[in-house]
């Protein structure tokens, strides 16, 4: 979810506010909870880009890890479907979505090009129930956590125990990516739940204009590359990709000196 407002949404109604709605705007089609905080978007000409500067940086665990056919990935929220197309467009592994909402899915298979394919399955289920299955231990190459409601008052699953279901899930080497608000109250409650249960392997992408800070934490050995090998993997998945990997490259990287 973005802390971007859409001046095109009316709010209409606070009775039931986790109803899917949308609107379109200059080509780009947004997704909402009966309220103007965007949820998700697609650009209709060009369905498979990542519209909002943070969807982009929540595929940053690309810079240490290229998922193959074996591999899984979970997305926690399916939002307008946007990470979900831009994974089976670009990568080769299998995934699997946690949503909440089946008005959600059904809103995204109407109007966001929802893509069909054997290599994705769409739960319906609770995130903090899912990732508690024990079944899933270690089943997962990368998470994308994005999990907001309609009130946008940060992070709907937040509890340590949380984040300690999404390290026990993701296999080695594994990462997480989650989006929080880096100017909320949320911020620090979350960032210090994430470093417990990754004991501190945690990064930080710059915050973006609309507010949102997308952390990574890792699981196991894929931090550990050479500050060389990271803008060489920058350089090509920029070029495969079209994100701004490069820019993300050295932002870590002088985060990283920072901290020393």
């Amino acid at each position: 979810m973005s802390r971007t407002r859409n001046p095109a949404a009316r709010r209409k109604s606070t009775a039931h506010t986790d109803v899917p709605t949308l609107s379109e705007e200059d080509g780009v089609r947004y997704l909402h909870f009966n309220s103007e905080w965007i949820q998700g978007a697609m650009r209709v000409a060009r369905p498979s880009d990542l519209v909002l500067a943070y969807t982009q940086q929540m595929m940053a665990w690309l810079l240490f890890l290229r998922p193959g056919m074996r591999d899984r990935v979970g997305i926690l929220g399916l939002g307008a479907g946007s990470l979900l197309r831009f994974t089976l467009r670009h990568t080769r592994a299998q995934v699997d979505t946690v949503e909440r909402n089946p008005g959600v899915t059904a809103m995204c298979q109407a109007f966001f090009r929802l893509p069909g394919s054997v290599r994705s399955t769409i739960d319906h289920a609770d995130a903090r129930d899912w990732v508690a299955e024990p079944g899933r231990a270690g089943a997962y190459r990368a998470l994308m956590v994005d999990l907001y409601d309609s009130q946008a008052q940060g992070p709907v699953c937040d509890e340590p125990s949380f984040y300690r279901d999404c390290y026990r899930i993701l296999d080695e080497p594994g990462i997480m990516t989650v989006n929080l608000f880096g100017q909320h109250d949320s911020f620090e409650h979350n960032l210090q739940g994430i470093r417990a249960a990754f004991d501190g392997r945690v990064l930080c992408l710059p915050e973006i204009d609309q507010g949102n800070t997308v952390v990574l934490a890792f699981k196991g050995s894929a931090l550990d590359l050479s500050a060389g090998d990271l803008l060489d993997t920058a350089a090509t998945l920029e070029s495969r990709t079209g994100l701004p990997a490069q820019r993300w490259a050295r932002s870590l990287l002088a985060g990283v000196s920072a901290s020393n």
